[in-house]
């Protein structure tokens, strides 16, 4: 399973929400990149960089930040935030991202999601289910939609998904545990999938839970950031 560590961006700075709510805001670090030269200094490879700022305007906003990661470090980097254009979707690209997490886009426009699966390949496009009440989320988790996670994922399984980022909004920034029961149910129902956990991890035997029920990669933030999990234990558990 891959360990994930996230940076949240807002104003270019590194944050974190509680349940998404833009009014509880914590502040950690002034520069990110100093953030992630330590997560590649520990031995991690992966990063979830999420544009706040973008996932509210509905543009990608902090590309310059993102670009400076990504040419700074030799982190995996997968963004996401605001990507809902040709525009958008290229300017992450060339920032030095290697993977984007669409979501808003996925339900407001889902032919033009199953055309860049297509034509971009499930390698690339990650599908970001964010979900509150079991429904889907979007825009920055401000608007929330009537459709079902189960239907969400499987709309798009014909046109080559591949991963799937799994937000449960109620547990994100809470370091109250993963939602282990709704991960295990979406195992059943799409064993073919990569499915990434996001939200709730806030100690290591969350991580061997999730590793146990089969999930392909576990994101970590909070408990980061809050020295619930050091950065040397998140490693040697990688």
């Amino acid at each position: 399973m891959r360990i994930i560590p996230a940076i949240d961006l807002i104003h270019g700075k590194c944050v974190r929400l509680e349940k998404g709510d833009y009014s509880r805001k914590t502040e950690y670090r002034e520069d990110p990149l100093e953030v992630a030269k330590e997560f590649e200094d520990a031995g991690l490879r992966y990063l979830h960089l999420v544009d706040l700022d973008g996932a509210k305007a509905g543009r990608l906003v902090n590309w310059k930040v993102i670009e400076r990661i990504c040419s700074n470090t030799r982190l995996i980097v997968d963004v996401g935030g605001g990507i809902k254009s040709e525009d958008d979707l290229r300017i992450a690209l060339e920032a030095g991202a290697a993977q984007v997490n669409i979501g808003s886009l996925a339900v407001k426009e889902p032919e033009r999601f199953r055309q860049w699966l297509q034509e971009k390949g499930g390698e690339l496009i990650i599908l970001s289910a964010d979900v509150r009440n079991g429904l889907i989320a979007i825009s920055g988790w401000q608007e929330q939609t009537q459709v079902s996670l189960a239907e969400f994922i499987g709309s798009f399984l014909p046109d080559g998904l591949r991963t799937v980022v799994t937000t449960d909004i109620s547990r994100d920034g809470m370091l109250t545990g993963p939602s282990v029961e709704m991960y295990m149910e979406m195992r059943s129902q799409f064993s073919e999938l990569d499915l990434v956990a996001s939200g709730g991890v806030s100690i290591l035997d969350d991580l061997e839970v999730l590793q146990e029920i089969g999930m392909g990669g576990a994101i970590v933030g909070k408990a980061i950031y809050e020295g619930a999990i050091s950065l040397p234990d998140l490693a040697r558990w990688a």
